[in-house]
């Protein structure tokens, strides 16, 4: 067994070097390759870019990840990424000779990895990217990233391209981020979003951050496509699963507005949110909150407990999932009034709506958040299946 060990490694060896070989070739035929990275929003601004650049003339195609990946082709249309296993970085390096083998002039790519050491790699060896992309850096995957908030930002610096280009919108710490670029020879150029209008906001056909968008227009004016255009490919592309849309349901005479805001699940998004559209508790038309538990992520657990307690105010709060029990402990110790906190762990997707239903007077207000896996897909689907066999509303009368 040794003896055949031995002889194997030259030619495992060979192979490799062969297959990277064809892999930088592949690599130098695709002009353009922006390598997506952050803590939230990262599949949205791929979908973003790609438009941009598809409506600039670019022949591109592009590659989500998460809970629902996806490749989108020059056309615009797309089809899921098949995988045979867990997923595994490499998956890349087929992205990059199917965007090849298309004649692709550009390839706008979601970082697959979360370990620091892999999110490097991913860049280095596999992307090596002329744009990079960082969304935002906020405290979140501490357990794999951190243990600070400082980690995190200086594992997603590893998708920064040596000697090149980097965009973001992370305002709070960019300045340790810039000084992780200085120390690479690249640029990072903060993307500011005070060049969003609300007008812009508007055109897209669900709820998208301005920081996204700015990122978007901060690519085209760096490539050269017109803002006017950069805009109207942005507002075409096929918005991603966790997009926070909303959809608006009649039920027997009850009516509630359903918001997937399942991506909202660290201090800094959920903020964002409850501040951007205005949540508030009411009597008459009641906020109800649907959390997504992970059992396979206790200290997300953990931050939820603290979210809910410290900024979500709502009338109902119900949680789904796996090792909801967890959360319903830590809700305990934080001091969360028990009495309008329902665990629905383990339950169907019908009893969840049921339950929603049973909670709404004549109108209410229900909100996703947590995760968009698991549970909390199947949710989104259900509830827009419910918006699409409700009667037509005109979305105008409500002001968003």
């Amino acid at each position: 067994m040794e003896l055949l060990i031995a002889a194997l490694i030259p030619v495992i060896v060979v192979w490799w070097y062969i297959e990277y070989r064809h892999h930088i070739r592949n690599l130098s035929r695709i002009k353009i390759r922006i390598h997506v990275n952050g803590t939230r929003g990262k599949s949205s601004v791929t979908r973003l870019i790609a438009g941009v650049l598809r409506a600039g003339g670019y022949k591109t195609v592009a590659k989500t990840t998460g809970t629902l990946p996806r490749i989108i082709f020059p056309d615009g249309t797309e089809e899921p990424v098949v995988r045979l296993g867990p997923p595994n970085i490499h998956e890349q390096v087929k992205v990059v000779k199917q965007a090849a083998d298309l004649g692709a002039d550009a390839l706008v790519v979601e970082c697959m990895a979360l370990q620091p050491d892999y999110q490097e790699v991913s860049e280095r060896n596999i992307i090596k990217s002329t744009i990079g992309i960082i969304t935002n850096a906020r405290p979140d995957h501490l357990d794999v990233m951190g243990p600070k908030e400082k980690d995190v930002v200086d594992a997603l610096s590893g998708t920064i391209p040596p000697g090149g280009i980097c965009f973001t919108s992370e305002k709070i710490r960019f300045e340790r981020m810039k000084r992780n670029a200085e120390s690479m020879k690249a640029k990072l150029i903060l993307a500011d979003n005070s060049d969003v209008t609300s007008e812009d906001i508007k055109g897209f056909s669900y709820i998208e951050h301005a920081d996204n968008i700015a990122l978007g227009f901060a690519v085209a004016k760096h490539l050269g496509v017109p803002r006017d255009i950069a805009l109207r490919g942005m507002q075409t592309a096929e918005p991603d699963f966790g997009a926070l849309k909303l959809f608006r349901i009649d039920f027997f005479g009850k009516e509630t507005i359903f918001y997937n805001a399942f991506a909202a699940n660290d201090p800094e998004s959920t903020g964002w949110l409850w501040n951007t559209l205005g949540f508030k508790p009411s009597e008459s038309e009641p906020l109800i909150v649907i959390v997504n538990n992970r059992a396979d992520r206790p200290s997300r657990t953990m931050q939820l407990a603290n979210m809910l307690t410290e900024q979500i105010r709502a009338n109902e709060y119900i949680l789904v999932g796996t090792n909801t029990r967890l959360l319903w402990e830590e809700l305990v110790r934080e001091g969360m009034d028990m009495g309008h906190v329902h665990d629905m762990g383990g339950i169907e997707v019908e009893d969840v709506f049921e339950r929603c239903m049973e909670l709404t007077p004549q109108r209410s207000i229900i909100v996703g958040i947590g995760n968009i896996g698991g549970i909390g897909g199947e949710i989104v689907s259900y509830f827009e299946a419910r918006a699409n066999m409700s009667a037509p509303h005109d979305d105008s009368a409500d002001g968003i």
